[in-house]
């Protein structure tokens, strides 16, 4: 089976998903009026295609995830074009959007989701990323983009129960059920659930996720419709920082020793989130949302990892700490989207506002060696080394033990939001349209420094408005060329804002800009060219070292451009291929940490007849340093081959095989800091059972 793609837009990361998990939803993906239903971005709150969106983006939906066998944010971003991964520390999904590393900019449905963990994808109906700076839409962060889940919701009139089982060959597996029931002639109920057993090539590597998300869907009447959900998620972990390097790059001869505690490098989350959304119908030109979002966060996350390493001696200094947040995100939005026209010119107003109350409690505590009285202690590299259970032998042949006692800090957040926003898309004529508007950040953060030691209270407050504007030109439907100026800004605070101690609560936030041009054309119903030039830029201010009461300005500058060309090249041969350059330094004229220059990868799937089909597809990532400074190590470069079959069994289950790193390559895809570099995985493979009821 296959389909036809009509206004592909710019950077969407589809494959042609011949056979999707939700056997009952394939049929969804046809012409609804005059947009798909995959070619809308629920992320930019008003119903445009995307052909006339004046933005790079890419959206991946949930038949393309599950036909691919992803099963993490960073397996999408493997093959996206403009974003690559960080390592997060071994402990929450890391973006790095056009240069610019993010453990923040995630949502859900369009609310804030900025706790840091690795989110699950079991209930997304799709997987949205916009590159560049989008305050206006989504207020302070998103500073290189965002990255936006949209969540499956129930369905009147519909009755289905969906199946995913799977398992890899380093022993993981998952279980994933999809059930909706139709409760009447106005209401359903869908209930999504998952568990997932984890494993992987690193030794002590554990760990499982537990997932289970009711929606419920309301037609209050023709014009109003309910959604409520509440998801339930139970996380545990290994967590794992990876291998040092040297002479600047990893030490491969490491690739399969663990730099850290067995029994005390973990990672646990446990969370509620809730969430109601109303949609109201007021006229033909005239419609509403309100939308509230609630999320209670409970992490921890302890570890050990290397610090130092001394080649000569094949020694290495493990440093550590256990770190708690407990988070509460309340948040209120609604937007009017209304239509209409001053004489010959058309409208399409976006009106909105939010309100944010966060509250976040986090400490760290250090660990204390009674050999060292200190934080590291060095130990001789073996495998496994001789540390586990906070007990160990340390270089020098003597017992050591840690203990996490010493406070390196402890905040208390209380976190206030208000924000509105206007835009006005205008069709000029049937060839020209405006997009212009701005948002306004009302940010209002106190916090409370628990530390025995300082005892102090310290806040600010900060007023931004943010700008958006964008040209599309269309000189016939399938093709547009647009140019588009937009800003965000963040807080000193941080993404996190655990603090503004020291000088920070006296600095302006950071600002951030973004220049783009683009062109986006569908050659027919089923190929379509996308590219994009741009340009960010990010304004910071410090501390003037010359005169410690002024501050000076200090700039980094990320330009580069994005390619991509997809769609059927015959009815059963699909391909899709993406490229992006990126360049970037700071003021200093210094290489940026984590952007490779050249980054591609290409996906391709042949429909051998009605019951079988493969696919073939490699990802390329350049070098990278590790750091922003001139002595970084640097991560080489590598290409991953990955590949994929499947078999109909009958019309209503199939079996599947993914397999990741097909030639088997050595290869360190990120880094937290010098000592901290993922080993990427070797050959693996996952098969899976997909069907319905």
């Amino acid at each position: 089976m296959k389909f036809k793609l009509t206004s592909i837009a710019a950077a969407i990361i589809l494959s042609p998903a011949t056979f999707a998990a939700d056997m009952e939803d394939i049929e969804r993906l046809t012409v609804k009026g005059k947009y798909l239903s995959v070619n809308q971005s629920n992320s930019i709150k008003s119903p445009t295609p995307i052909i006339d969106v004046p933005q790079s983006l890419s959206i991946i939906t949930a038949e393309e995830i599950t036909a691919r066998g992803i099963t993490s944010i960073g397996q999408i971003i493997d093959y996206a074009p403009g974003v690559n991964t960080s390592q997060g520390e071994g402990h929450r999904d890391s973006v790095v959007f056009r240069g610019v590393r993010s453990t923040a900019d995630f949502y859900l449905d369009g609310n804030r989701d900025d706790v840091q963990y690795y989110r699950a994808l079991y209930n997304v109906e799709q997987v949205e990323i916009l590159r560049g700076p989008n305050a206006l839409l989504f207020g302070r962060g998103g500073t290189g983009g965002i990255l936006n889940r949209v969540s499956k919701k129930a369905k009147t009139s519909d009755k289905f129960v969906n199946y995913n089982v799977s398992a890899n060959t380093f022993g993981a597996y998952n279980l994933q059920l999809d059930t909706n029931v139709d409760t009447g002639d106005k209401s359903a109920l869908r209930i999504n659930a998952m568990y997932e057993s984890l494993d992987n090539h690193r030794d002590f590597f554990y760990g499982d996720r537990y997932g289970f998300n009711p929606t419920a869907r309301f037609e209050l009447s023709d014009d109003t419709i309910v959604d409520v959900s509440y998801e339930y998620i139970d996380h545990e972990r290994f967590i794992d920082r990876g291998v040092p390097t040297a002479n600047g790059e990893p030490v491969e001869a490491f690739e399969e020793i663990v730099f850290g505690d067995p029994d005390n490098n973990y990672q646990t989350l446990g969370a509620d989130v809730f969430r109601a959304n109303v949609e109201h119908t007021f006229s033909d030109n005239l419609k509403g949302n309100f939308n509230a979002f609630y999320g209670d966060y409970d992490k921890v996350y302890s570890n050990f990892y290397a610090a130092g390493y001394n080649a000569e001696t094949e020694q290495v200094t493990l440093d550590g700490y256990v770190d708690t947040t407990q988070r509460e995100n309340m948040i209120l939005s609604s937007n009017l989207v209304g239509e209409f026209e001053t004489g010959s010119i058309g409208h399409t107003v976006i009106f909105g506002g939010e309100v944010i109350n966060t509250k976040s409690n986090q400490d760290r505590y250090n660990p204390v060696f009674d050999s060292t009285d200190g934080d590291r202690e060095t130990f001789n590299i073996s495998r496994p080394l001789s540390f586990r259970g906070l007990t160990g032998t340390n270089a020098e042949g003597v017992t050591v033990t840690a203990d996490f006692s010493d406070l390196n800090d402890d905040t208390h957040v209380d976190l206030d939001v208000y924000s509105f926003y206007v835009q006005d898309e205008i069709a000029l004529s049937d060839n020209f349209d405006l997009v212009l508007g701005a948002r306004f950040d009302s940010f209002d953060i106190e916090v409370f420094n628990a530390d025995p030691e300082v005892l102090e209270t310290r806040s600010r407050k900060d007023e931004e408005v943010s700008p958006r504007a964008g040209l599309v030109y269309k000189p016939q439907k399938n093709i547009s060329i647009y140019a588009s100026y937009s800003e965000s800004f963040l807080p000193r605070s941080g993404e996190q804002y655990a603090n503004i101690n020291g000088d920070a609560n006296a600095l302006d936030p950071d600002t951030f800009t973004n220049q783009e041009i683009g062109v986006k054309w569908d050659f027919n119903d089923s190929m379509s060219f996308t590219a994009a030039i741009f340009e960010n830029e990010q304004t910071s201010l410090d501390n003037d070292p010359n005169d410690p009461e002024s501050f000076v300005e200090v700039d980094s500058d990320v330009s580069g451009f994005e390619l991509q060309l997809q769609g059927y090249i015959t009815d059963k041969w699909y391909i899709t291929a993406n490229y992006s350059n990126l360049d970037g330094e700071n003021a200093s004229g210094v290489e940026l940490r984590e952007l490779p220059e050249n980054t591609m990868s290409v996906w391709t799937t042949y429909e051998v007849n009605e019951v079988f089909g493969f696919g073939i597809g490699a990802t390329y990532q350049d070098e990278s340093k590790v750091s922003t400074s001139a002595s970084s190590p640097v991560l080489p470069s590598y290409t991953r081959v990955d590949a994929s079959a499947y078999y109909t069994l009958s019309d209503k289950m199939r079996l599947q095989l993914n397999v990741e790193n097909l030639t088997d390559t050595l290869y360190f895809p990120n880094a937290h800091s010098t000592h901290q570099v993922t080993v990427g995985a070797p050959i693996n493979a996952r098969l899976s059972l997909i069907g319905s009821f």
